[in-house]
């Protein structure tokens, strides 16, 4: 059965980092693309990055610039590298990959079939 497992999250102050990272088992993802979506407080779950196999990548606007993600397809892991992080920043952070061969660049959620279970991104003032 495939899973993704995240970890990493955790508090920071504004203007800090935090790297998260995102594990594969049960499955290959070299040839899917990885996305990672967040759900603030309150508001729906949204899009925020995806990275290609080739390692193309989209993001929001909201965080280019400030967001990383660096992808190891020999390991099955993808990460997340937040820097110049702002309390707008805090939220669950899901990582989520589609079915190998999929689309991209893709920001709807439903083309993403597995999901990690979340972790949480806490930024104070």
């Amino acid at each position: 059965q495939v899973q993704l497992v995240e970890s990493g999250g955790g508090s920071v102050q504004a203007g800090g980092s935090l790297r998260l990272s995102c594990a594969a088992s049960g499955g290959t993802f070299g040839r899917s693309v990885l996305g990672w979506f967040r759900q603030a407080p309150g508001k729906e779950r949204g899009f925020v990055a995806a990275i290609h196999w080739s390692r193309s990548i989209d993001y929001v606007d909201s965080v280019k610039g400030r967001f990383t993600i660096p992808r190891d397809n020999t390991k099955n892991t993808v990460a997340r590298q937040m820097n110049s992080l702002k309390p707008e920043d805090t939220a669950v952070y899901y990582c989520a990959a589609q079915e190998p061969g999929g689309s991209f660049p893709q920001r709807r959620e439903a083309r993403y079939i597995y999901w990690g279970q979340g972790t949480q991104v806490t930024v104070s003032s």
